[in-house]
C-alpha cells in the first residue's frame, strides 16, 4: 500500500461545511456539554467508514451555539474524508471561531479499529504542556 500523502494528512481541514449559528447569551458562567454518539466520517486514504463519539463542552460568552446549525455541521462528516485528530481540530477551530467561548473541549472518541481504541482531545485556549511542543 502506497505512503500517506500530504494530500491525505490535509483532507478535509478547509472542506466548505455548514455554518455554525449562535444565539445570545445572557449568563456568564456556566458550561455547556453536548455529546453526538453518531459521527461519521471516510479515511482519506482507504475510504473506510469511521464511527465515534464527539463531545463538546464550553463556557458561553457573548453567543451560545445553535443546536440545529450544529447537528447540521456534524452531519455534514459523513461523506467528508478526514482524519480523527483532523476532524476533532476543525471542529475545535470552526467553534471557537464561531462562538468565542471562554473555553472550549472538543473530544471524539473513536469505534476501534484493529483492536485500536482512539480518543483525540483539543481545548482552547491551548494548553501547552511542560517539555513539550508549543
Amino acid at each position: 500500500m502506497a505512503d500517506y500523502t500530504e494530500a491525505h494528512a490535509r483532507a478535509g481541514i478547509n472542506a466548505k461545511l455548514p455554518p455554525l449559528g449562535t444565539w445570545p447569551n445572557h449568563f456568564p458562567g456556566y458550561e455547556v456539554t453536548i455529546r453526538f454518539p453518531e459521527y461519521t466520517s471516510v479515511c482519506p486514504k482507504t475510504g473506510l467508514p469511521d464511527y465515534g463519539a464527539i463531545t463538546i463542552q464550553y463556557e458561553p460568552q457573548k453567543v451560545c451555539l445553535e443546536l440545529k446549525a450544529l447537528k447540521m455541521y456534524l452531519l455534514a462528516y459523513r461523506n467528508l474524508g478526514i482524519f480523527y485528530e483532523n476532524a476533532v481540530n476543525r471542529m475545535l477551530r470552526d467553534i471557537v471561531a464561531a462562538a468565542k467561548p471562554v473555553k472550549c473541549l472538543v473530544r471524539g472518541e473513536f469505534t476501534p479499529r484493529g483492536g485500536l481504541f482512539t480518543t483525540v482531545e483539543a481545548r482552547w485556549p491551548h494548553q501547552h504542556k511542560a517539555g513539550g511542543r508549543s
